[in-house]
C-alpha cells in the first residue's frame, strides 16, 4: 500500500509551506522525545553509565548499515559532517604527478575543498566535468561526458549520486565498472539522497560513501554517516579519540594506552560519537526512516508533484525529464526575465520555504507535503511569470 501523507508526525505550522528539506530537515515529534530524553539524562549525570558512551552508537551504525544495504555495521562511522568524512578520504590517499580527481560542474564545497588541497599537495589536477549547453537529455549527456573523462589518469571520482542542487540522477552502475577498469577511487556524497531514495552499497560497491545526516535522514544539525570500504581499512583517521580504540569500554584502564584500532571504520569516527542527546534522537530518526523506506518516499514524492510540475513547465519553467532526476529534490530553471529579488521576497513574504540556486529554485519535499502545498508556490511564480 503506498504511504499516506505522514504531517501528523510533524509540528509544522499550519500558515507555511517548506519545500526546503534539502537545506534542513524538521525533526518529527518522536525525534523531539528521543532529544528531551537525552536533555535529561544530562540533567542526571549519575544516571549515565559507561556502555551508554557506546551501546547505542552500534544501534545507530546497525540501523544506517541496514539502511544503504552493509554487511557488517563496522564499516560504519559516525560522523560531524559531510567535509569531515570527505577529509578523511583525503587524508588516506596518496597521488602522484599527473593524476587526475573528477569532480562535477557546481558540486557543493565541502566535497571540493579537500580534493583541491590534495591536488595541490601532490600535483596532481582536478578535473571538473561540466553540464552539458543542452536542455535536450541534459542529464544522459552529462552521465555520457562523466564516463569520458575517466581515463588511465584519473585517481578518484568524488561526486554525489544526484547533483544537489538541481535533482540530476547519476547513473553510478558504469561510473563504478569504469573506475575498477582504470583503478580508481569512486567516492559518493548521499547527503541530498541517501534516506529518501534507494542506494545500495553492496550493488554500487563505491569506496566510500559520506553522508550528512540533518537533511533526508533527519538528524540534528552536526551528526552524519560514513562508509568505508576495503581500501581505507589500515588508513589513519584525523584525530585520535580514546574511543575508537580496542577496549575502550574499560575506562578503568584507560591509561594501559591501546596501539591498536577497533576493527574497519571505528578508527574513523569522531571524538564524543557517544554523544547520548545526538545519537538518541538519530536512533529514532533511522528507525522511522527505515519504517517508511526510501522507495516509498521517493514514490511518495513523485506522486505529490506530477502536476505541479506540468502547470511549471507550462509557465515556461524548464525541469530536467522525470526519468533523469530525482522526485524529492529538483530544479526549476526560471526565465532570465524574472526578477529574482523581486520573486525572493514574495515568496517570503507568503511563507513559501525554498532555495535559490543562481538562476534556479531548489525544490524539496517530503512525506508531510501534499500536492496542495505546490499550489501557492504557482500562483507566486505565475505572477512573476
Amino acid at each position: 500500500m503506498p504511504l499516506q501523507n505522514q504531517k501528523h508526525l510533524f509540528d509544522l505550522p499550519e500558515e507555511i509551506t517548506y519545500l526546503n528539506t534539502a537545506s534542513q530537515s524538521p525533526s518529527f515529534k518522536s525525534i523531539y522525545q528521543a532529544g528531551l530524553e537525552g536533555l535529561k539524562q544530562k540533567s542526571l549525570p549519575h544516571t549515565i553509565k559507561v556502555s551508554d558512551y557506546f551501546e547505542p552508537v552500534t544501534e545507530l551504525k546497525k540501523l544506517f548499515a541496514q539502511l544503504v544495504e552493509v554487511e557488517d555495521y563496522n564499516r560504519i562511522a559516525t560522523i560531524p559532517s559531510a567535509s569531515y568524512g570527505i577529509a578523511t578520504v583525503a587524508n588516506n590517499i596518496k597521488l602522484q604527478p599527473g593524476d587526475e580527481i573528477l569532480v562535477i560542474d557546481e558540486q557543493f564545497p565541502s566535497n571540493v575543498y579537500s580534493w583541491q588541497k590534495l591536488a595541490e599537495k601532490y600535483n596532481a589536477t582536478l578535473k571538473t566535468v561540466g553540464t552539458p549547453k543542452s536542455k535536450t537529455n541534459r542529464t544522459k549527456l552529462w552521465n555520457e561526458a562523466i564516463l569520458n573523462a575517466i581515463n588511465s589518469k584519473t585517481a578518484v571520482v568524488a561526486m554525489g549520486n544526484i547533483h544537489w542542487s538541481n535533482g540530476s540522477l547519476f547513473d553510478l552502475k558504469p561510473i563504478r565498472e569504469k573506475t575498477k577498469l582504470q583503478n580508481a577511487l569512486l567516492i559518493i556524497d548521499g547527503s541530498q539522497s541517501v534516506g529518501a531514495l534507494p542506494f545500495s552499497v553492496k550493488e554500487l560497491q563505491p569506496d566510500a560513501l559520506i553522508c550528512a545526516g540533518y537533511k533526508w535522514l533527519f538528524g540534528p544539525y552536526g551528526c552524519g554517516y560514513a562508509y568505508y570500504g576495503a581500501y581505507f581499512d589500515n588508513g589513519s583517521p584525523i584525530e585520535e579519540s580514546w574511543m575508537n580504540r580496542l577496549h575502550s569500554e574499560n575506562l578503568a584502564g584507560a591509561t594501559n594506552y591501546e596501539s591498536q584500532y577497533k576493527p574497519l571504520a571505528n578508527r574513523y569516527s569522531v571524538g564524543e560519537h557517544g554523544n547520548f542527546i545526538y545519537v538518541k534522537m538519530q536512533i529514532a530518526a533511522l528507525k522511522q526512516v527505515l519504517e517508511w523506506t526510501p522507495k516509498a518516499i521517493q514514490n511518495y514524492c513523485k506522486s505529490i508533484t506530477f502536476e505541479a510540475v506540468e502547470k511549471l513547465e507550462k509557465l515556461g519553467c524548464y525541469i530536467e525529464d522525470p526519468n533523469h532526476r530525482t522526485h524529492h529534490l529538483f530544479g526549476i530553471e526560471l526565465p532570465n526575465k524574472v526578477d529574482i529579488q523581486a520573486l525572493q521576497k514574495d515568496l517570503s513574504s507568503k511563507n513559501i520555504y525554498i532555495s535559490f540556486r543562481g538562476n534556479f529554485i531548489r525544490i524539496s519535499c517530503h512525506l508531510f507535503n501534499t500536492s496542495q502545498d505546490f499550489e501557492p508556490l504557482i500562483a507566486c511564480l505565475s505572477k512573476h511569470l
